[in-house]
C-alpha cells in the first residue's frame, strides 16, 4: 500500500510537471509572437524615416566618389603633368557627365534659359541656396557640357575642412570668397557663381522660399569692381527635393551662436527640378552696390514667384515628373 501511495504521488507529480512544460510553451510562444509583431511595426513606424534621412549621404557618397575618380584620374597622368596645360579637362569633363545623367535620371533636370551664359568673357551667377544646392551641381555640369567652360564658384568656409574634399574644391575652382579673390577670377574671364543667403538660406529658409540675404551687398560690389553683368538664377522644386529641419529653434541657436551647420538634412525625393536663368543685369556704374544688391534680389525673387508654387509640395513637385509644361509657360 505504502508502495502505490508513493507510485500515485510520482504519477501525479510528472502529470504536474507536463503540464507546467505546456504552459511555459504556449506563454514563450505568445510573447514571441508579441514580440515579433511589436518589431514590424517599429519597422514600419522607423523605415520611411530612416530612409529620408540616409538618402541625403548618397550625395555625399557621390562626391566621395568623384574625388576617389579624381584621385585615379591624377595618379594615372602623373608623367604627363609636367607638359600638359590642361591636366583635368578630361576629369572635369567625365564628372560633368556623370552629374548630368544623375540629374536627368532621378529629376528629369532641365536648364531654362542657358544662352544667357556667355560662350566666352566673365558674369556673376547669383542663385537661390537650397538646403543641399545640388541644382547647381547640375547647373556647373551643363556649363562644362554645352559651353565647354569651368564656372567657378564660392563656397562657405566649413566646406573646406571637410576631409578629402580638398582635391574636388581645387579641380572645380571653388574658393571661399574673399571679395579681391572673385574679383580676379572674373577679371581673368571667368564665370562666377555665389549665393549671397549661402548657408543660413540653405538651413533656415522652408517651403516657401524666403530669400535670406540680409543686408549682404558683398557680390554686388564685386560685380561692380569687375564691371561685369549678373546673371540669376533659381531652381524650381529644390527645396522639395531636400528639406532641412533648421527651422527648429534648437538648431537655429548652434547655428547663430557657434556658427555650426548641424542642422539635419533630410530627402532626396526624384522630383522635377527646372533650372531658370533670369535677363542678365549689364554693369551700370551710376549704381552702388546696396543699389545693385536690391536689384539682384528682386530679378531673383521675380524667378521664384514666376515659376514656384507657394508653398512647395513634394507630392505636387513628384506628380511634375510627368507634366511637360512649368508655371512660367
Amino acid at each position: 500500500q505504502m508502495f502505490s501511495v508513493g507510485h500515485d504521488w510520482n504519477a501525479d507529480r510528472q502529470v504536474l510537471l507536463l503540464r507546467l512544460l505546456l504552459h511555459n510553451h504556449e506563454w514563450a510562444g505568445l510573447g514571441q509572437e508579441d514580440y515579433l509583431s511589436v518589431l514590424e511595426y517599429l519597422l514600419w513606424v522607423f523605415t520611411p524615416l530612416a530612409i529620408v534621412f540616409i538618402l541625403p549621404f548618397l550625395i555625399v557618397i557621390l562626391l566621395y566618389l568623384s574625388i576617389l575618380f579624381l584621385h585615379v584620374y591624377k595618379r594615372k597622368n602623373q608623367l604627363r603633368e609636367a607638359y600638359c596645360n590642361n591636366l583635368w579637362d578630361g576629369a572635369r569633363k567625365t564628372l560633368a557627365m556623370l552629374w548630368d545623367g544623375h540629374g536627368a535620371i532621378w529629376h528629369g533636370y532641365e536648364i531654362h534659359g542657358m544662352e544667357k551664359i556667355p560662350d566666352k568673357g566673365p558674369a556673376l551667377i547669383v542663385y537661390y541656396h537650397g538646403a543641399i544646392p545640388i541644382d547647381y551641381y547640375y547647373f556647373l555640369a551643363s556649363v562644362i557640357i554645352q559651353k565647354g567652360r569651368t564656372c567657378h564658384s564660392v563656397a562657405d568656409h566649413f566646406l573646406f575642412k571637410v576631409p578629402g574634399f580638398k582635391l574636388l574644391l581645387e579641380v572645380f575652382s571653388v574658393i571661399h570668397g574673399p571679395q579681391e579673390e572673385c574679383v580676379r577670377a572674373l577679371r581673368n574671364g571667368h564665370l562666377l557663381g555665389i549665393s549671397p543667403g549661402g548657408v543660413r538660406e540653405a538651413l533656415f529658409s522652408d517651403e516657401t522660399y524666403p530669400l535670406l540675404w540680409g543686408k549682404r551687398k558683398g557680390f554686388a560690389q564685386v560685380a561692380i569692381d569687375s564691371q561685369v553683368p549678373v546673371i540669376p538664377m533659381f531652381t524650381q522644386n529644390v527645396r522639395e527635393g531636400f528639406r532641412s529641419l533648421g527651422t527648429l529653434r534648437f538648431f537655429r541657436w548652434v547655428y547663430e551662436r557657434f556658427r555650426l551647420p548641424i542642422a539635419p538634412v533630410y530627402g532626396g525625393f526624384p522630383v522635377k527640378f527646372r533650372t531658370f536663368l533670369g535677363d542678365p543685369i549689364p554693369y551700370d556704374p551710376n549704381i552702388n552696390a546696396a543699389e545693385l544688391a536690391e536689384k539682384v534680389q528682386q530679378a531673383v525673387q521675380s524667378l521664384i514667384d514666376q515659376n514656384q508654387q507657394i508653398p512647395g509640395s513634394i507630392l505636387r513637385a513628384l506628380l511634375e515628373r510627368f507634366h511637360t509644361k512649368h508655371k512660367g509657360h
